[in-house]
């Protein structure tokens, strides 16, 4: 199983970035796929997630900016990023489980990170 992020990049405060991730080798209808990420110095942190029925769930510091999909015939989920912040900054990671779950230790599969940097 892969997974294959895109679409990091550098970003003034205030602008938007779509992050893509396709998974290759199984498909996880039945489970989730969602993003992560960690900044600096800090712990990797949860920030979305979505089910194959379209049940989403989102870190509070990202509500109403961010918005995950997927598209599940494509086995990609994205996120949408509007209004980033300087706080925004670190490397997102896309991850996928075969169950229910929005914990880091739940996470079968895991993407090499893509680097966002939003400036001020």
């Amino acid at each position: 199983v892969q997974l294959q992020a895109s679409g990091g990049g550098l970003v003034q405060a205030g602008g938007s970035l779509r992050l893509s991730c396709a998974a290759s080798g199984r498909t996880f209808i039945s489970g989730v796929m969602g993003w992560f990420r960690q900044a600096p110095g800090k712990e990797r942190e949860f920030v979305a997630a979505i089910t194959g029925g379209g049940s989403e769930q989102y870190t509070d510091s990202v509500k109403g900016r961010f918005t995950i999909s997927r598209d599940n015939a494509k086995n990609t989920v994205f996120l949408q990023m509007n209004a980033l912040k300087v706080e925004d900054t670190a490397v997102y990671y896309c991850a996928a489980s075969q169950a229910l779950t929005t914990s880091y230790h739940g996470m079968n599969y895991w993407g090499k990170g893509t680097q966002v940097t939003v400036s001020s």
